[in-house]
């Protein structure tokens, strides 16, 4: 096995279609035999998964790309479909062992975009510093702009900075300011992971990306699929006409009254920070959960 280890290093860095016929052969493993391969697992992915930022990892995520475009693309070999059922099962169950401690979160979403010095930049680095104060991880996407802001923030303030990256052939690699990140294919595993681990929401000025998590987020309080956690809106000018559109739809009749109370519109950090904190740590209908470690598990 230390051979192996040594030899999946190697080939981690040099070659990327290797890498992922032996992740294959493992996410195989991991549910067969889950007992006796789960220590020297966690070993082989901490060493295949350590972010390597070369031509080979690019590589490897436009291949990961053009295969999710064809999953979606319609019905396929049965193979291939069952190779990605497996692949998909392997990004939850590694996401869930490396976030399973990373304790009760506010996710920050935002542009990857807004550089060091834009005022929403800096608004985000100070919302990530003061939610840290009151005792939250910070959880992002992980990767640049308003998410690497809010984990700036987190970590200059002492606490936790967490973040869920996607693998992007451009634009997003993990930011230098994460304290644990986990490296995900598929964006719908990483929206789960944004949202479980979750007792708020601040959603800073972004693009479709961001709607998207916004919504999801609102979808699911909507539905009652999760609980009634607090979500903010940060920037009444970016997002005032994404509010005139939902009272539109509340006239007509899509959306009810209450639907238009679940988001909290501001511009203060303080104030976005108050409103949490008053649906959460100061409300009794949430517990925050701390988890035990098990050593039985190697954790």
């Amino acid at each position: 096995m230390v051979f192996l280890l040594l030899a999946v290093d190697k080939i981690a860095c040099k070659n990327a279609y290797l890498t992922q016929k032996l992740k294959y052969l493992f996410e195989i493993l991991c549910v067969l035999a889950p007992n006796r391969i789960s220590k020297f697992f966690t070993i082989f992915m901490t060493k295949l998964e350590s972010p390597r930022y070369n031509s080979d990892t690019i590589t490897a995520a436009i291949e990961t790309v053009e295969a999710e475009k064809t999953f979606l693309s319609g019905p396929l070999d049965r193979i291939f479909e069952f190779r990605m059922a497996f692949r998909v099962l392997f990004e939850f169950i590694r996401g869930f062992r490396k976030l399973h401690f990373v304790g009760p979160c506010i996710t920050i979403f935002g542009s990857a975009r807004f550089k060091e010095g834009h005022k929403y930049y800096e608004m985000a680095r100070e919302m990530g510093a003061k939610i840290s104060k009151s005792g939250f991880s910070v959880m992002t996407g992980g990767g640049p702009g308003i998410m690497e802001a809010a984990n700036r923030g987190a970590k200059e303030a002492g606490g936790k900075s967490v973040g869920c990256n996607i693998i992007l052939p451009f634009e997003q690699n993990p930011n230098p300011y994460l304290d644990i990140w986990v490296d995900i294919r598929y964006f719908f595993v990483r929206k789960v992971f944004l949202l479980k681990y979750s007792y708020g929401f601040v959603v800073m000025p972004g693009g479709f990306g961001t709607l998207d998590e916004f919504f999801e987020a609102l979808t699911l309080i909507q539905t009652k699929k999760i609980e009634n956690f607090p979500v903010v809106l940060m920037g009444k000018d970016f997002y005032q006409p994404l509010v005139d559109m939902a009272l539109k739809m509340k006239e007509e009749g899509t959306i009810s009254a209450a639907d238009m109370r679940l988001v909290f519109l501001t511009d203060s950090v303080e104030d976005a920070v108050t409103y949490i904190e008053k649906h959460t740590l100061k409300s009794p209908k949430y517990k925050l959960k701390k988890i035990k470690k098990m050593t039985i598990l190697g954790e």
